[in-house]
């Protein structure tokens, strides 16, 4: 009890110091005293300075392309520049999505399901061209889905890809086992 008590008066006097303003203090925090906000404000940027640029004005008037359209470009073509990339089947370059879509193949092959592994492996090709990990992957997918002459192409392709790559044995074995 008596410790409560003696915790009490101390939180009592604190309080009471605290609310006690000091000379030349304003209410709030010590940040808020003049004392210490002239400091700030004298190392503000000085009243004579240029003001900030906008968001759309450039530095240098030098470095600005026009990237406008020709004049008359929306006659001659009314149809371009509209059409989605994945209407067309192109995708940008993206290595990682491509890594991804193996990652996610690999998954779908080692329980079974052949379709999706497929589906993955086709649109990680799609992302990178000419991946030899997805290229593998897909002509054993397409491999155990007997579509022979596909996974044929593919392990070609593999080879093509590295020809002493990690399974370039592996392809060069499954293509002995296609001709048959």
């Amino acid at each position: 009890m008596a410790l409560t008590l003696v915790g009490a008066m101390l939180c009592v006097s604190a309080l009471t110091a605290q609310q006690q303003q000091l000379p030349g203090q304003v209410d709030g925090p010590l940040t808020e005293n003049p004392k210490y906000t002239k400091k700030a404000q004298a190392q503000q940027a000085p009243a004579n300075s240029t003001p900030p640029r906008s968001d759309n004005e450039s530095s240098s008037r030098q470095t600005q392309l026009d990237l406008s359209p020709p004049k008359g470009d929306l006659l001659a073509h009314p149809n371009g520049g509209h059409v989605a990339d994945e209407a067309l089947g192109t995708h940008e370059w993206n290595p990682m999505r491509a890594m991804k879509d193996i990652e996610v193949g690999n998954y779908y092959y080692s329980n079974g399901n052949y379709r999706a592994a497929l589906s993955r492996f086709r649109e990680a090709l799609e992302y990178k061209p000419r991946d030899a990990v997805a290229t593998f992957r897909l002509a054993q997918t397409l491999e155990k889905t007997k579509d022979f002459d596909a996974a044929r192409t593919r392990y070609e392709e593999y080879l093509a890809i590295l020809k002493d790559g990690p399974s370039a044995v592996e392809a060069r074995k499954a293509l002995e086992r296609l001709k048959k």
